[in-house]
């Protein structure tokens, strides 16, 4: 809430309806070329502002989170409507990660949806729709070895390890930026 004592000057911004950078309204799926959307988002981007003079970029640089600096290839996905009962189940294993300190609130740009699928025994098991992530991910170089190699580097040995690989997605630490890319929708907000 703006108080006037509070408020040292106020700047009235006025947009040219005209502008093509300025166009809002919806186009289908494809109509806009990707170069002529990258170019208006950098018209809009913070770098552009910050030296076109305007008197808002003190605002922009507050809220930096809101305006990136540069354009990033989102992975939106939209979130299914479930049954009660697995919304209750994605809630329950979130809440229950969130107290473990696996996962927490987001407000990422990226987003990709989850799911649950039934398990044999019953119950639900939580899945997440990276589909979108993994084809924006650029796959390893390095060849996976093969069974027979692994088995023949482990002949001789004495003592062998394991890992739980219960939720083993949750336990495998990841570099702070590469966390707002795997944000997930669920029905109770962003994680």
């Amino acid at each position: 809430m703006l108080v006037a004592d509070d408020a040292a000057s106020v700047v009235v911004v006025h947009a040219d309806a005209e502008d093509p950078a300025l166009d809002s309204r919806t186009r289908p799926k494809g109509a806009e070329p990707k170069t002529a959307h990258e170019a208006r988002y950098a018209a809009q981007s913070s770098p552009a502002l910050e030296a076109s003079g305007n008197p808002v970029t003190p605002l922009v640089r507050e809220f930096i989170d809101i305006f990136p600096a540069k354009f990033l290839p989102l992975c939106l996905q939209t979130v299914w409507p479930f049954p009660r009962d697995q919304v209750e189940a994605i809630d329950a294993f979130f809440e229950s990660h969130r107290q473990a300190g696996h996962v927490r609130e987001s407000l990422s740009p990226h987003s990709s949806p989850t799911f649950c699928v039934e398990k044999a025994t019953g119950g639900w098991r939580i899945v997440h729709a990276f589909n979108k992530l993994n084809e924006s991910t650029i796959p390893a170089q390095t060849p996976i070895p093969r069974k027979d190699m692994v088995l023949d580097s482990m002949s001789g040995s004495t003592t062998y390890s394991a890992i739980n690989l219960m939720d083993g997605f949750y336990q495998i630490l990841m570099l702070e930026d590469d966390v707002p890319l795997t944000a997930v929708s669920t029905p109770s907000g962003m994680m």
